[in-house]
């Protein structure tokens, strides 16, 4: 391959704001010096090292950018989601994807731990006393001692879990296949997630969105919830079911609730979402810190080493097509 020929293709993504010259950095630390990285900077650019890069990665992949990747041998998407991606041309041309699947773990599961914090230390109360200069002493409770369900034993459930292990807390989780097991002190099945609420002070949902999972906690699952429980959706605003929350919040069946996803999103400014004092709003940042391109390198490095040594593609870290 010529020089200015990339054997990496960076596409022009900006992923919770970190440039992809970022992302083409973390991967030259981890490749030979003789492996050629590039992160396009113009349409232009994009165009042209296309054509004869073996790898490129990236959010998304439009189809006329596609048909010029005559050399293409591996799509690595940035985004733990692929269902957005030309999967069909992709099969077609026996081009592998892998995806982000995994880079989320610490992050979110930091993030989930925090809002369990904010509501059991009662810091929206004492925000609000602060915003009035009010000196007045008020009760809060601990974490150590609860019960925790997990929504999802994914790469995130499994770290919340680890996350969660200096609290003394008691952990049950609730996956698509129980029989699998997991970190948590009980597991159960999707058809079994009351079992897994009762008595749960806080729930994370860090699951896929799927048909299964799609509206999972409704009216009935917040109601079997104590009217002490914390709330905290990380996953897809979908699982959550908006209208049977808004309910539950109103009549006070739950503590609180902390969003970082919504259905619909973005939340409209005139949602009622928006006014409760007890729901802790994030706009889908929970995953957004400088540590995104070095673990996502970490996944894709390996595999450009296996694709430009002709290696078995189908050993492909992530590979999901």
């Amino acid at each position: 391959m010529h020089s200015e020929d990339p054997d990496v293709l960076v596409l022009r993504e900006k992923p919770h704001g970190i440039p992809g010259v970022a992302y083409a950095e973390a991967l030259r630390q981890r490749l030979s010096d003789d492996v050629t990285v590039r992160a396009a900077r113009t349409p232009a650019e994009e165009r042209a090292a296309v054509t004869d890069a073996p790898v490129v990665s990236g959010g998304h992949f439009r189809e006329a950018l596609l048909d010029r990747a005559e050399a293409l041998e591996l799509f690595a998407c940035m985004y733990a989601g692929y269902e957005h991606l030309p999967l069909e041309t992709l099969a077609e041309r026996d081009i592998a994807v892998t995806n982000a699947a995994g880079v989320h773990g610490p992050n979110i599961a930091e993030h989930v731990v925090g809002a369990f914090l904010h509501f059991a230390r009662n810091f929206t109360r004492a925000r609000r006393q602060q915003q009035r200069h009010e000196w007045r002493h008020f009760q809060s409770s601990e974490l150590s001692g609860s019960r925790v369900a997990i929504v999802g034993m994914g790469a995130i459930g499994r770290t919340i879990v680890e996350r969660l292990s200096g609290f003394d807390v008691t952990t049950v989780g609730v996956r698509y296949s129980p029989e699998k097991g997991g970190p948590t002190d009980e597991v159960y099945g999707l058809d079994e997630i009351h079992e897994a609420l009762v008595d749960a002070e806080y729930v994370a949902v860090a699951s896929p969105l799927t048909e299964e999972t799609r509206g999972l906690i409704g009216r009935d699952e917040l109601q079997t919830l104590p009217p002490s429980a914390v709330l905290v959706n990380v996953a897809r605003g979908p699982i959550v079911d908006t209208d049977a929350l808004l309910s539950a919040l109103r009549q006070n069946h739950l503590r609180g609730a902390a969003l970082d996803v919504t259905d619909p999103e973005p939340l409209p400014n005139d949602h009622p979402l928006w006014d409760f004092e007890n729901v802790l709003i994030t706009p889908h940042v929970s995953g957004h810190t400088p540590e995104y391109y070095e673990r996502l390198a970490d996944i894709v490095a390996p595999n450009v080493e296996t694709v430009l040594s002709d290696g078995d593609l189908e050993s492909l870290r992530n590979r999901v097509a």
